[in-house]
């Protein structure tokens, strides 16, 4: 004999209960927004849709457990939260699908160059890197989607500065940028050796999207524009070694 599955007590409220009905009302008004969502969605598009005093921490904490034993679980990223198949079932949804393109060495050098140190100028690239770093690698990390143009440089030639964007976040999982390994975390990775120079410290990423005191805003027409600027546009100085490779 079949048996009915359970009802869920999370949604299981009396509506004479005023605070208990308001409440799974909340969870169910989430529960559809994160459906209908292919980005993650913060709590600043949660509360229009909310009762007035809702605590959405509450709310995220409950849902969160309660979908921890499903098939899709809710996860944090890009300073929201966001429906994600559940890791061990990723294997049960993946259908064929054509390869991605694979980033170049030096193209995911760029990307964590552009990550740990936003705002970053194209020289400043590579002056970290020691070599020069080509415009295709610059624009195909743009059409990826995952680095931006932020502002310009207040500095002579006026250089673009790069940053990374909210589908950098969703796509390596992270909540905010600041959740990048650490220098302790990468040694015990296995990414740094562990002789490294005195002094030597992984810089504290930042992605505030407000433009720092040291630059200013793209023109209107650069807004629109995704691919990288000419080198004309880079802070002059001396030729460094060529790209070891294009994306």
């Amino acid at each position: 004999m079949t048996r009915s599955a359970p009802r869920i007590d999370l949604f299981d409220v009396r509506p004479e209960d005023e605070r208990a009905y308001a409440f799974a009302r909340d969870l169910r008004a989430i529960e559809a927004l994160l459906f209908t969502s292919p980005l993650p969605v913060d709590a600043k598009a949660m509360k229009p849709h909310l009762s007035a005093d809702a605590d959405i921490g509450a709310l995220m904490e409950a849902l969160t457990a309660d979908y921890a034993r499903r098939g899709v679980n809710i996860v944090k990223a890009a300073g929201g939260w966001m429906l994600r198949t559940a890791p061990d079932l990723a294997r049960v949804v993946a259908g064929p699908v054509p390869e991605a393109r694979k980033l170049s060495r030096a193209a995911i050098e760029v990307l964590a160059i552009v990550a740990y140190h936003q705002p970053v100028t194209r020289a400043e690239i590579e002056e970290i890197r020691g070599v020069s770093t080509s415009k295709g690698t610059l624009d195909v990390l743009l059409e990826t989607g995952w680095v931006r143009l932020r502002g310009r440089r207040k500095a002579p030639g006026r250089p673009v500065t790069y940053g990374t964007t909210p589908a950098f976040l969703v796509q390596f999982g992270l909540d905010a940028v600041q959740d990048l390994p650490g220098l302790d975390e990468l040694k015990g990775a296995g990414l740094i050796d562990g002789r490294i120079p005195a002094g030597f410290a992984i810089p504290l990423p930042s992605d505030d999207p407000g433009l720092r005191e040291d630059e200013e805003a793209l023109e209107p027409d650069m807004l629109d524009f995704h691919l990288s600027p000419p080198p004309e546009d880079e802070e002059p100085g001396a030729s460094a070694p060529e790209d070891d490779g294009d994306a």
